[in-house]
């Protein structure tokens, strides 16, 4: 597949500068440039932290940042990071680094997950960056195509917007250093820095009580939108919203990118069991075969949303999430042509290829893992997690 030119990726928005970062080295590379870059602070997030060769290099990269005397802050998530040691991490703590695992208790909180990923550098002035994307820190997520990496995408932002995720991390962070800290809390804190204006939104999901504010402006961008692209990793919606995912085939086109290897394989049973109500409504359905695929992008119309979430019921309703709405119609378009570019790499799930796939057991099968991955993991873990205060 043909690789674009960074020029290319490069867009101006509002004052900031944008750059779509969709190789595996050079999504390392920029976050390592950004912390050895960073003049006054480093604030770090991942789901997952591995202890590995990129692990490495980012701990080294934060090291040299305090011994410049710069503020170094990591959270990552309890369970997704659990096979990363404490020890892993004691250098930084004993060099001044702020350090903190999200929900590190085992209790009904530990089923929630922290699913997001940032690094944001100098969020104190006009020189703000911030990376955000699907990838965390482990080699996979950097490695290349043919080194069986997973395929994913970043997004570099360079200025006024990076400094407004600042006051939010901040938040986050005094939360998950506070002992029995509350979900009430928690919400607020997506609720306050979620925002509603302009071309660049900051959008937060979290364990809310009704839909979080990104899932709620993913489904007024449906409603509204009569083209869709949609590349996620995990794809497991309720009934409702694959009828809103319909109804824009109905007005235009809707295209749907899906994995068709994963590191969970029940996901992709999962999402193979909604493919007959999409099709029925007109909705293209291709499944992703190169490598593992766990992008995180929607272009709707002129609106693209990217970053850390995919869509099931755990990332629209009780994931903490962090996506980038952008209303730019050079930057949708940027990212409708990276979705052609990408079906170079899928085979389309026709009706005529789904029917010679359905058999009655395949599809037992799918409906169960449907009910195993979206149903029953999202059912227990709101009726544990959101009884606590």
């Amino acid at each position: 597949m043909v690789k674009t030119k960074t020029a290319d990726r490069i867009q101006q928005i509002d004052g900031n500068r944008l750059i779509f970062l969709t190789e595996g080295p050079e999504r390392l590379d920029q976050l390592i440039a950004l912390i050895d870059g960073a003049k006054q602070s480093v604030r770090l997030l991942y789901y997952i932290y591995s202890g590995d060769r990129a692990g490495d290099l980012v701990r080294d990269a934060l090291l040299r940042a305090l011994d410049r005397g710069v503020a170094v802050s990591l959270l990552i998530d309890g369970f997704g990071s659990g096979h990363t040691h404490e020890s892993y991490f004691r250098e930084l703590n004993e060099r001044g680094a702020t350090f903190c695992r999200f929900n590190p208790s085992y209790g009904r909180r530990y089923l929630l997950r922290n699913h997001q990923k940032l690094a944001l550098a100098d969020g104190e002035t006009d020189a703000s960056r911030i990376l955000i994307g699907g990838f965390n820190v482990a080699n996979g997520y950097f490695a290349k195509i043919d080194e069986v990496g997973w395929r994913d995408v970043g997004l570099l932002v360079e200025g006024p917007a990076a400094a407004r995720v600042m006051p939010y991390y901040d938040a986050l962070m005094a939360w998950a250093l506070k002992p029995r800290s509350r979900l009430k809390t928690l919400r607020a804190v997506v609720r306050r820095f979620s925002e509603h204006e302009g071309p660049l939104q900051w959008l937060y999901g979290g364990p809310m009580q009704l839909k979080s504010p990104w899932g709620l402006a993913t489904l007024r961008d449906l409603a509204a939108a009569r083209d869709l692209e949609m590349i996620v990793a995990y794809f497991a919606p309720m009934g409702g919203i694959l009828k809103r995912i319909g109804a824009v085939a109905a007005r235009g086109r809707a295209r749907v990118m899906i994995p068709a290897k994963s590191d969970n394989p029940p996901t992709i049973s999962a999402a193979r069991s909604t493919y007959a109500r999409l099709l029925k409504r007109r909705v293209q359905i291709f499944e992703y075969e190169t490598t593992k695929l766990h992008s995180k992008v929607l272009v709707m119309d002129d609106v693209v949303h990217i970053g850390s979430s995919n869509f099931d019921l755990r990332s629209l309703y009780l994931n903490m999430e962090m996506m980038l709405r952008v209303d730019d119609p050079e930057f949708a378009q940027l990212m409708r042509n990276y979705f052609e570019h990408e079906l170079g790499g899928c085979i389309e799930i026709t009706p005529s290829v789904y029917k010679e796939r359905a058999t009655w057991l395949q599809r037992l099968r799918w409906r169960i893992a449907w009910f195993l991955v979206a149903s029953l993991d999202y059912t227990v873990t709101r009726r544990l997690a959101l009884r606590v205060p």
